[in-house]
């Protein structure tokens, strides 16, 4: 069952305009991050990693968590109109099922965007900056814990996106999140907060590690959140009769 709702899910993105929003929102912190970096060679002395810190400038910080919440939304968007959530309720499907089919695509969709932004950055590294070899290794470490970190956005912003029938609404619910998670990094409260953890994952315009010795607690906060998440959304989906 589970997989024939991913594949239904899957089917929803064909042809979607959500792909141009997959190309276009990393290539702007791609054109913006190798613009800066040219612009600032003078103070930024540490070649990819102070490219990194302009790439990750905004996209960890501003783009990712609204970007994600269109994911979630434009999933959810065909089961809010007219009486379709009735659908649901009656199919001879678990609704957790669709929930979860919905993650696993809209996870799907976060990490084609990391390793897309991998590309941007490896090519504006090399041909726009004009740095030597290739990213460190500590790059790659830095966008798994972004997807890993990112895990806990996805499941809440379809938890808002279910329960919310607007569009727009959970969109900007994230990216609200977006700015107090980086004001809760800032204050070393980031692993109270979901929207911070793929900064933090990510490494969000920093040369250091911010997280040297600490990841044990930052996984532990991406399943705790990921976890609570997941029930809550079970638990509405069982508890929600047929809408009128």
């Amino acid at each position: 069952m589970l997989l024939r709702c991913i594949r239904a899910e899957n089917r929803k993105l064909r042809r979607s305009p959500i792909w141009l929003l997959f190309l276009a929102v990393p290539a702007i912190s791609a054109v913006y991050g190798t613009f800066n970096y040219k612009m600032n060679l003078e103070i930024l002395t540490h070649g990819w990693y102070d490219l990194w810190t302009q790439y990750t400038l905004f996209y960890a910080i501003f783009f990712f968590a609204p970007l994600i919440g269109v994911y979630a939304a434009y999933l959810w968007r065909l089961e809010h109109r007219g009486h379709n959530w009735n659908l649901i309720m009656t199919a001879p499907v678990r609704p957790f099922c669709l929930y979860f089919a919905k993650f696993c695509v809209v996870a799907k969709m976060a990490v084609l965007t990391q390793l897309w932004l991998l590309a941007l950055f490896a090519i504006g590294g090399k041909f726009g900056a004009g740095l030597a070899g290739f990213p460190p290794p500590e790059i790659l470490l830095w966008l798994l814990r972004g997807i890993i970190g990112g895990f806990a956005i996805i499941s809440l912003q379809l938890l808002l996106s279910m329960v919310i029938r607007n569009f727009a609404l959970p969109v900007l619910i994230a990216l609200g999140g977006s700015v107090t998670g980086l004001l809760a990094a800032s204050e070393d409260a980031g692993l109270y907060w979901p929207y911070s953890l793929m900064i933090m994952g990510m490494n969000s315009n920093r040369t250091e590690d911010v997280m040297a010795g600490g990841i044990w607690g930052f996984f532990l906060s991406c399943v705790v959140f990921l976890t609570v998440f997941l029930l809550i959304a079970n638990v509405l989906l069982t508890k929600r009769d047929v809408n009128a």
